[in-house]
Order: C-alpha cells, then structure tokens, then sequence
C-alpha cells in the first residue's frame, strides 16, 4: 500500500497543475492553429536578441507561430493592426520596467485586433535592471501579456515559480527568489495557452502579411487606433481592475468611445510592470501610493 501512494505522489508532480491565469477571454480569433502572428521589431541592438529568444520560448507552444518582422513604428510605439509590435526607450522616471498593451475591437468582444510591448531604458540603464535576466524576463512576461496570457503570481518577495509570467526581484533565482530563475515560460504558461486558445473562429484578426491599415476595412474594422496617446503613463490607461502584493494597480483597463474617426467601439487593456526597486523614488513616498498616478 504505502508503495502504491508513492507512486501516485510521483505521477502528480509530474503533472503541471491547471493553469489560471488568463486575461480573462480576452484571445486574438484564429480559424485554425498554430497563429502566424508578426512580431515587429522596433528595438536596439541591446533588446533584439532577447526579443529573439523570446518569441523562440513562446512558439514552444503548439497555438503559436510568431515570426519576427521589421517594425512597422519607432520608440513611441505605436500599434499596427492584426500583429504585435515591441518597442524599447527611454521612457522616464515612471516606475515601470515595461508594459504590455492590447485592443480589443468591438464592444464587448473579447478578440484581440492588435498589441504592443514596452521596455522603458530609463531604468534598464541602471546597473541593477541593466542585466540579462532582467532583460529575458519583462521582455518574455510584456510578449506573453500580448496573447492574454496574465501572470502566475504578483509577489515580488516569495519563491519563483520557473515562469517569466511569475513576478520576481530575482529573475535569476537566488534570494527569496530560491532556485529557480524566472527568465522564459513554464509549463503552466503553455497549458493556459492551450486552455485560451481551445477553440477556432469564423475569421483571423491576426494578419498573416503586413496589417495595413486599409486592410482592415475588409476585416469588419478591426483596427483600433492610438488617438495620438502615447498610453505611458497611468492616466492614460483607464481604470484599474487588478492589484499585485503591494496594491499598485497591474492591469487597467480604458474604453475607446466611438466617436473618433468613426471607428468602432472597443477597450484597451493594459499591464505594467512595475519595478520591485526603484532608483527615482522619493524616500519618503508611501509604497502603496508609489507609480499609482495619484
């Protein structure tokens, strides 16, 4: 008997657990699998291999086939319909490593039209941020959030999880962070890709060549624009509707009104990563307000 319960317990850890975190429906619509989605690069040299080995780490999954393309903005990063682009700049002293940022099209839809990533310098010049875990692990988490894909956990002081969709002080391990690094997705973050993504579409709001904007006339409007924001700072980007640890707001959410252009009506969402140590902070500032935008 007592053999019997061992190797049950040897099987379970063998099993990823079920995942759960999911932007909650929200999913590019594809009439098949895997996606061929375009990857723009607007980076610099000292962002595009990791951008590189990112999108290698994420089509280990069976829904993705990203490919990385010229871009198609600059720094300001901004999105082109039915693909992804990933931008890096000197963004300022605003508290954040990087965010991730996605439109869905349509009121009430939850079909993702197109998304973009953000890796702010002004921090990755610091000798703290200015290293290669830090790099693979907001570059890996800011691309994942651009699939729907949320985070696995929003503690910066407990155990890594071995995910980059896992947040961390030390993406390298060690620390609190213990022995694993944090530095490319999981298990779980394939599993939840399989859950989101377990059912096709009528269409693709994914482009399989170059979205331009015309194009997305004979795609029922899919194209939600800018408006001229550049969306980096908090009051740029709605309410927020999640928390991490500390109760900074993570994810927020804005909605697109109608009326500009007579476009369609849909949503953008937004997450942020905010930095566990920040060099420009006041002493003084209270934690829970810091980065809040108050």
């Amino acid at each position: 008997m007592r053999r019997f319960l061992i190797v049950l317990v040897l099987v379970a850890l063998a099993v990823p657990a079920s995942a759960r975190h999911a932007w909650r429906k929200y999913h590019w619509s594809s009439t098949g699998f895997p996606m061929n989605i375009k990857v723009g690069d607007n980076t610099t040299s000292a962002w595009s291999g990791y951008l590189t080995e990112a999108i290698s780490d994420w089509n280990q999954s069976s829904k993705l086939n990203l490919s990385k393309v010229a871009g198609g903005t600059n720094s300001s990063c901004a999105p082109t319909a039915g693909r992804i682009e990933v931008c890096n700049g000197a963004y300022g002293q605003n508290g954040w490593l990087g965010i991730a940022q996605i439109w869905l099209t349509g009121q009430g839809s939850n079909h993702i039209a197109q998304g973009t990533a953000k890796m702010n310098d002004t921090y990755y010049a610091q000798s703290f941020y200015n290293t290669p875990g830090w790099r693979d692990l907001v570059m890996c988490q800011e691309v994942g959030h651009d699939f729907g894909l949320g985070h696995q956990d929003e503690n910066n002081n407990n155990t890594n999880l071995g995910s980059c969709m896992d947040y961390t002080a030390y993406p390298d391990g060690g620390g609190t962070g213990g022995a694993k690094s944090n530095r490319a997705p999981n298990a779980h973050d394939y599993a939840q890709l399989d859950s989101i993504y377990d059912h096709t579409d009528p269409t693709n709001s994914w482009f399989s060549t170059y979205g331009i904007m015309t194009d997305s006339i004979n795609r029922g409007g899919q194209t939600m624009p800018s408006f001229g924001d550049d969306y980096l700072q908090p009051w740029q980007w709605g309410t927020p509707v999640a928390w991490d640890s500390e109760g900074r707001g993570i994810r927020f959410e804005r909605e697109i009104s109608p009326n500009h252009g007579g476009e369609e009506h849909g949503l953008l969402v937004t997450d942020v990563f905010w930095a566990p140590f920040d060099p420009f902070a006041r002493v003084d500032e209270p934690r829970n307000n810091r980065n809040s935008g108050k």
